[in-house]
């Protein structure tokens, strides 16, 4: 029997569920670096007006429907074993609603230039996937053929003809919202366990040029199992699930400060970025108030939101210029982010098309810096937004 239960005895691992609120099977390779999860369950709101004749508060029956909301945040890790999604994959399946798509990678053809890339063999590619070449991270925007495409940026150093480019896996926005089981163990094993079930994500953040590369995910679930009250049945489980054997664990983080911007019509890279964070918010909404039901049923997303807001400083050179000229026009422009600098250890996110507002003059600094905030992403059909790992 141990005196206390260190913060630091615990593990982290998610899956994506095939029925909403239906635990599914987990091995060592859905663990993920989690710093925090935080769950919260209360009634739902409901109170006792009754008269009793006292001032005395008599309960509420048992069986009352509660309301479970879940924060959680994880550092960016080295994607290790490329033959299956990063660990923390499923949770932006649950943020974004599409499934993973996989690039393998190729060997570059010849006639690279500017912004498009050949291939020696046909790419497979769709608009919105990721490539990668020299610790560098781009997105598809056309088609050229089966055997090129153009790319939002060109790469620092241009392919060669026989180049490898690397393997990919990206996540884009979809109609429907996926749901997520989270699982957090604790040593000892006679610790309380938990496992949060029907997790939908309502909001998820990137953070750039924090200490750490960094993601956030918040919203509400189905219920929480702890390994102290579980009963057979909760979660279509016959028996709360032990944690898996112990499999090898990145633990390699990526600094904050290392990594790539791109704005613009025709995107320049800016090296004047101080901050920035990408969030995205579903409007999420549980199946959770009808009769005969006292947990939530499944999910529903709303009108998506996807903002970004950014500061740098400013310089008169001309790309500055036309960014606040885009924002006085309310002209839409390309934004992507690159997070990390190295093959296994990239993170892409990319707006096609979103509206840069007016920015607001900082000079409480030594150097005049521009904020950017509450700039919107547009889009036409699911595809504000791609975020992906190379």
């Amino acid at each position: 029997m141990s005196c206390y239960i260190a913060s630091t005895n615990n593990r982290f691992y998610t899956a994506v569920e095939q029925t909403y609120g239906a635990v599914p099977a987990i091995d060592a390779g859905h663990r993920f670096p989690a710093v925090k999860l935080s769950i919260r369950q209360a009634p739902d709101g409901v109170q006792r007006k009754d008269k009793t004749g006292s001032r005395t508060f008599f309960g509420l029956p048992p069986h009352t429907r509660n309301q479970t909301t879940f924060e959680l945040r994880t550092y960016m890790t080295g994607w290790g074993d490329q033959s299956r999604e990063p660990a923390y994959g499923p949770m932006f399946q649950a943020a974004l609603g599409g499934a993973p798509l996989f690039f393998n990678g190729a060997l570059a053809g010849s006639g690279a230039a500017g912004r498009i890339l050949p291939f020696s063999q046909p790419h497979g590619l769709a608009p919105g996937q990721a490539v990668t070449f020299g610790g560098e991270i781009r997105f598809v925007t056309a088609i050229a053929d089966d055997f090129a495409v153009q790319l939002n940026a060109p790469f620092t150093m241009l392919p060669v003809e026989g180049s490898p480019a690397g393997a990919t896996v990206t996540y884009s926005p979809a109609t429907k919202l996926k749901s997520a089981s989270i699982f957090d163990y604790w040593s000892p094993g006679e610790a309380v366990q938990r496992i949060l079930c029907g997790a939908g994500v309502d909001k998820m953040g990137v953070r750039v040029n924090g200490d750490f590369h960094e993601f956030t995910f918040s919203g509400a679930a189905a219920d929480v199992l702890d390994s102290s009250s579980f009963a057979a049945g909760q979660g279509q489980l016959e028996s709360f699930p032990p944690e898996p054997a112990p499999g090898i664990f990145d633990y390699t983080i990526i600094p904050g400060h290392l990594g790539q911007a791109w704005l613009g019509t025709a995107p320049d890279r800016f090296f004047t970025i101080t901050e920035a964070e990408i969030s995205l918010d579903n409007d999420l909404d549980l199946r959770a108030r009808e009769f005969g039901a006292n947990r939530p049923r499944c999910i529903a997303a709303g009108m998506r939101n996807v903002q970004v807001d950014f500061s740098l400083y400013e310089q008169d050179n001309e790309a500055t210029k036309a960014l606040y000229q885009a924002a006085r026009q309310r002209s839409p422009i390309e934004v992507m982010f690159q997070l990390g600098q190295e093959a296994g250890q990239l993170f892409g996110v990319y707006l096609k098309s979103f509206v840069p507002e007016v920015p607001e003059f900082d000079d409480s600094e030594k150097r005049l810096a521009w904020r950017f905030a509450s700039c919107r992403a547009q889009g036409t059909m699911d595809d504000e937004i791609y975020v992906a790992f190379g």
